[in-house]
């Protein structure tokens, strides 16, 4: 191919490339504000368009239509996954909530391998001599530092060891270890009570945000708050061989 045979064809492919940005920028943002509903007021929508355009451009340069997925399903995933990147590089979650779930999560493993049992809310208050007011604002504030998919192996606190959430940066062993997490994750919430698994599934399969989950639930957005952070720590502490300990 001569000079101007190849620059004509690097023009052609720019073109299609800017079209292709240009028409799905209206996705990038249903994305970013569909997220930020399910995220605390600290993340700025702004923040999560900037880093969903960085995925969509990203998307159009390497789209192959051969593939035989359409460019927008496949943006999506580029999208979001660009976003919930910035999300994870920007963790707005205190040092001190992590310790606190790691505390927590801790006690909970230690009641139920002596239980054979789910561990109650007063059961692991009382271990941890605190009153159950204290104990559920610690399960809230668990929730509202993990709102990932499950797809993403940080959604229980720090990433497992041995493993990155970029899905662009793994190697064919950290795939390996992160198919495996992912199979540990999916026993351990089919072993969740009832209520934390439709909870679960409710959020991170459904996608309904905390209010709706209520609505169906009939209870208050507080409490699904809760459940939602008891289930979080419940499977952390039944995981506890994935992680090195963090922060």
């Amino acid at each position: 191919m001569n000079g101007y045979a190849m620059y004509a064809q690097s023009s052609e492919d720019a073109a299609v490339d800017n079209d292709l940005v240009s028409r799905n920028v209206p996705l990038v943002k249903r994305i970013a504000y569909h997220l930020v509903s399910r995220l605390p007021p600290s993340v700025q929508v702004e923040d999560l368009i900037q880093a969903g355009m960085i995925g969509l451009l990203e998307a159009a340069r390497n789209y192959n239509p051969d593939q035989g997925a359409s460019f927008e399903t496949y943006a999506g995933i580029r999208i979001r996954g660009a976003m919930l990147d910035e999300i994870r590089r920007s963790d707005w979650t205190p040092r001190s909530v992590h310790r606190k779930v790691r505390m927590v999560s801790e006690k909970v493993r230690e009641i139920e391998n002596a239980m054979g049992r789910d561990a109650r809310d007063n059961e692991v208050a009382e271990a941890l001599g605190m009153d159950l007011d204290e104990y559920h604002a610690i399960l809230q504030d668990a929730a509202g530092c993990r709102v990932f998919s499950f797809d993403d192996p940080n959604v229980l606190g720090n990433d497992p060891e041995g493993m990155t959430g970029d899905t662009g940066q793994r190697g064919p062993l950290e795939a390996l270890q992160h198919e495996d997490f992912h199979d540990s994750l999916s026993e351990a919430i089919a072993g969740l009570p009832e209520r934390e698994r439709l909870v679960m599934a409710l959020y991170y399969d459904e996608e309904l945000n905390l209010r709706e989950i209520g609505e169906v639930l009939g209870v208050s957005e507080s409490r699904v708050c809760q459940i939602h952070g008891q289930a979080l720590i419940r499977l952390r502490a039944r995981m506890t061989e994935w992680f090195s300990g963090g922060e």
